[in-house]
């Protein structure tokens, strides 16, 4: 089986390489520094587990994941994250609080042999992740991959989201990126009284919006600086007026 270790702390690498020693059905294939290395180890060498850590510079480990198609088994490990922590516990989703003992990795490993066998790591994995993605870093900024990279946009660098079947289309001075989630989530997460739901398919960052023409019936568009249109419904259009003090 598979292992790979994706955490920025070197010392804490090396505690799991020792124990994972005592398991010698278990092959360590690589070591992973940041979220980024993560990524492409995963994708180039499809482990079976991963030890991978949260707080990581770059991209943490919950976004590292969002980026992976198919992800592997995860034992996350972590210091203590009264937030990260409640959302493993609900999930089932194991979890090692550093510093951790041989002992208490060994439970670990043998929690995940015991759930391999009932559960999907892809199944757990995708409701942790829906629970955690209004967590403090996701509420500032959206990690993205487009062609092979990743992309980190700041929230305030959104220009405005756009509903595209599956995903949403997040429109930057950049260009266009997508990302798996819903318009729902957005809404969420982002500050209410900087992007605005004025379709049903689409949200704008209000301080990019010029000027708001009528346009057919009830409906009418913000026209922003970089000369998008954006729809606005009648309902879209009250909101938009509350929030601007109309």
């Amino acid at each position: 089986m598979k292992v790979i270790i994706i955490d920025d702390e070197p010392l804490a690498r090396s505690i799991i390489k020792e124990y994972l020693q005592f398991h010698s059905e278990l092959e360590l294939v690589a070591e992973c520094s940041d979220g980024f290395e993560g990524v492409k180890s995963i994708q180039q060498l499809q482990p079976d587990l991963i030890f991978l850590d949260i707080q990581m510079p770059k991209i943490n480990g919950f976004e590292m994941l969002e980026l992976i198609e198919e992800p592997p088994a995860v034992i996350f490990t972590t210091a203590f994250d009264e937030y990260a922590i409640k959302a493993f516990e609900s999930h089932a989703i194991d979890y090692l609080l550093k510093p951790f003992s041989r002992d208490r990795f060994d439970k670990a490993i043998a929690k995940w042999r015991q759930m391999s066998k009932t559960v999907s790591s892809k199944e757990q994995l995708t409701t942790l992740l829906e629970s955690v993605s209004n967590g403090p870093s996701e509420q500032q900024r959206v990690v993205v991959k487009l062609a092979g990279k990743i992309r980190i946009i700041p929230i305030e660098e959104i220009h405005y989201l756009e509903a595209a079947d599956d995903y949403v289309k997040i429109h930057t001075k950049e260009g266009s990126f997508l990302k798996n989630k819903t318009m729902g989530h957005f809404e969420n997460i982002l500050n209410k009284g900087l992007f605005v739901r004025t379709h049903r398919s689409f949200m704008v960052n209000i301080t990019q919006i010029t000027r708001i023409d009528p346009y057919e019936k009830d409906n009418h568009l913000a026209i922003l600086k970089s000369g998008s249109r954006v729809p606005v419904s009648k309902s879209g259009y009250a909101k938009l007026k509350s929030v601007l003090g109309l």
